[in-house]
């Protein structure tokens, strides 16, 4: 059974046990967490259930990992010959989650 869901603006595609790197989420490690916009739940008998724009009373279950940063990403804007530079840094707050239940009413 999988499960189309959406968090932090953007959707992703989960199964039981798999594990996904999120924008940041509440939660220490070890928490559980539930997802309640589901957008779309397939591959069980009933065949697949897609949700305009959310399929009621589906729920995906999930429990945070950890939480860390992703990568550097640097944001340089240099103007030529005019003595002009500008250089920005950032890092992404993530949420690394295990998926363990999806339930598809």
């Amino acid at each position: 059974m999988y499960a189309v869901i959406k968090t932090g603006g953007k959707q992703y595609r989960v199964a039981a046990d798999d594990v996904l790197t999120v924008e940041k989420l509440a939660g220490e490690p070890g928490a559980k967490i539930e997802f309640g916009e589901v957008l779309m739940v397939g591959g069980n008998d009933a065949g697949v259930k897609i949700g305009a724009p959310l399929v009621s009373g589906a729920l995906v279950k999930a429990e945070v990992v950890e939480q860390g940063r992703g990568p550097k990403v640097i944001a340089f804007k240099k103007r030529r010959r005019k003595n002009s530079r500008r250089k920005r840094g950032h890092r992404q707050e993530l949420t690394t989650v295990k998926i363990t239940e999806i339930i598809g009413a």
